[in-house]
């Protein structure tokens, strides 16, 4: 969630000019959802906004931004009709957001990426400005807008009488709820790791081992190298996903009975082979634990019909477990939000 932010910092760290473009609104079919961005300098383009022409456009606009040397705004809108003017399929029309970040964007930047790494939700209005009338941007309590089903909203100020009359758009900044704890440094956590640090997710990555951990990781990685992972899961809040997938039987058993113990987490995935699973479900028993506990994990881990035991197989495959499970959560919290879900730009 904070991948945006990370790289806006590291070109304001190098003084390198940097435009943030945002998937404002969408109507119709378009590659990516709203609140999609990416960022562009004169050389160079992190993060995507879908790819094709729409994002060969963009970027085009963004660096002739950077290259005009007249007065311009550094915030601004433009609709991109898919079809009509870009030909590709889709069909829709995407609004994007234009901004080029300064030196003084670094404030609300630092303040955004702690919120979210703080688990806390919250609105970005963005002012695009007017006649007499600088761009601003604030942060500020989270509204209806913020609810699951609107990730990114656009509206306008709406009182006639308003002397600014431009263009505001809030944007809900939501931090993804889908929390990972992989227990296990081995070569399929490696490989796990690797894949779910490009994902939409926070990962909590366990091992007493900790000359097994890589010296850097995804901005959505956090290590925990200790001897006692009893206490990640004490700690962790409910609704988490657990792989454990550990060097030693032994611990792996005495997770996976922590977690039927709580009973809370979202998913719990156990690697190993049937009869593993089988073995562990018969010393479950034999310690009191009902079968309807053992329901709670999932072994052999992974989406069926992915087949093959080379790490980067067993990663994809528990990856895209994850995935849908990300999705059929997100279903759940839409359906039960009441706030309107297609909020259109006016501007």
């Amino acid at each position: 969630m904070t991948a945006w932010i990370d790289q806006a910092l590291w070109c304001l760290d190098r003084q390198q000019p940097v435009v943030l473009i945002s998937v404002a609104a969408v109507r119709g079919s378009a590659p990516r959802e709203a609140g999609a961005k990416m960022l562009v300098s004169a050389a160079h383009q992190w993060l995507t906004i879908g790819g094709g022409q729409l994002e060969w456009q963009a970027t085009h606009v963004a660096r002739a931004h950077l290259q005009d040397r007249d007065d311009q705004p550094d915030r601004w809108v433009r609709d991109m009709p898919l079809a009509a003017s870009l030909g590709q399929c889709c069909g829709g029309l995407v609004t994007l957001l234009f901004e080029q970040l300064r030196e003084g964007d670094r404030d609300w930047l630092l303040r955004a990426r702690d919120r979210l790494r703080g688990q806390e939700s919250f609105e970005r209005e963005v002012g695009i400005g007017g006649p007499g009338l600088a761009p601003w941007v604030r942060l500020q309590a989270p509204s209806a807008a913020s609810r699951p089903g609107n990730r990114f909203q656009a509206s306008r100020l709406l009182d006639p009488q308003d002397p600014r009359g431009c263009p505001v758009l809030t944007e809900p900044l939501v931090p993804d709820a889908l929390h990972v704890v992989v227990f296990g440094a081995g070569h399929v956590g490696h490989a796990l790791v690797n894949i779910l640090g490009t994902l939409p997710c926070r990962v909590t990555w366990v091992d007493a081992r900790d000359d097994l951990f890589p010296d850097s990781v995804a901005p959505n990685v956090t290590i925990e190298a200790t001897d006692t992972p009893e206490a990640i899961i004490d700690q962790a809040p409910a609704g988490g996903c657990y792989l454990i997938m550990t060097h030693d039987h032994a611990l792996d058993q005495h997770l996976c009975e922590q977690l039927m113990k709580r009973g809370d987490a979202a998913y719990v995935g156990l690697i190993g082979s049937a009869t593993k699973w089988h073995k562990f479900q018969q010393r479950f028993t034999a310690r009191g634990i009902p079968p309807e506990r053992h329901a709670l994990i999932t072994c052999p881990i992974g989406e069926p019909g992915i087949e093959g035991k080379q790490p980067a197989v067993i990663a994809v495959s528990v990856a895209a477990q994850l995935m849908r499970l990300r999705t059929r959560l997100m279903h759940q919290n839409v359906a039960s939000a009441s706030a309107p879900t297609d909020v259109a730009l006016t501007h």
